[in-house]
Order: structure tokens, then sequence, then C-alpha cells
């Protein structure tokens, strides 16, 4: 079945960077769609970047110049790169692959959501 991990989290002062992984495990025949998302506490999750695969990306405004958004077809595995880090960028932050794998039920496509990791950054 297939699942998803996420790393690359951590503590950063503010000005630093982080590079965010979500690895896909199982029979993964294409990535169509990327996406990353954060919720900081107390407020609704919002999405950060997407990008349909073939196509440009897209960027919320608040992040759009610092934050890159790429993917790794070979390793299964998406990223998004984050720079200029505020201390308002603190967040949970989940990625959420639209994926055409191959499951007992056969060949089917499905959303799936990694199991977050955790960015806080010190002012």
């Amino acid at each position: 079945q297939v699942q998803l991990v996420e790393s690359g989290g951590g503590l950063v002062q503010a000005g630093g960077s982080l590079r965010l992984s979500c690895t896909a495990s199982g029979i993964i025949l294409h990535i169509n769609k990327v996406k990353w998302y954060r919720q900081a506490p107390g407020k609704q999750r919002e999405l950060v970047a997407e990008m349909t695969t073939g196509s440009s990306p897209n960027y919320a405004e608040h992040v759009k110049g610092r934050f890159i958004i790429s993917q790794d077809n070979a390793k299964k595995t998406v990223y998004l790169q984050m720079n200029s880090l505020k201390p308002e960028d603190t967040a949970v932050y989940y990625c959420n692959l639209d994926l055409t794998a191959a499951q007992d039920v056969g060949v089917s496509r499905n959303e799936h959501w990694g199991q977050g990791t955790q960015v806080t950054v010190s002012s």
C-alpha cells in the first residue's frame, strides 16, 4: 500500500533555510500532483505550494520567492525548499500527493497525506 513519509523539519533561526522531503513507498506509477500545506496552532490548514507534474508551480503569496517545490520521480520524493524563513512560517507542514499506484485492487489514482513535520522558526 502507498505511504508517505515526511522528513526535514526542525528548529531554525529566522533567515535560515530548511528542505522538507516527502517520500512515497509502494508501486508508484506516476506522481500527478504535489501539494504542500501547513497548519499553525489555532489556525486552519493552508495551501502553501502546489505543482501539477509538467506544469509550473503555484505558491501562496506570502511564500512566493522564498519557497521552491520540486520532485524527483526516480526517488518517488517531493521537496519543499524553504529559504529566508520567518517566525510566521512556524507550523506543521504536510505533503499531499495525487498518485497513480498499483495496489491490491489494481491500478488506481488517489490522494495521500504525509504524517506532517514540525517547522519552528525562532526570531
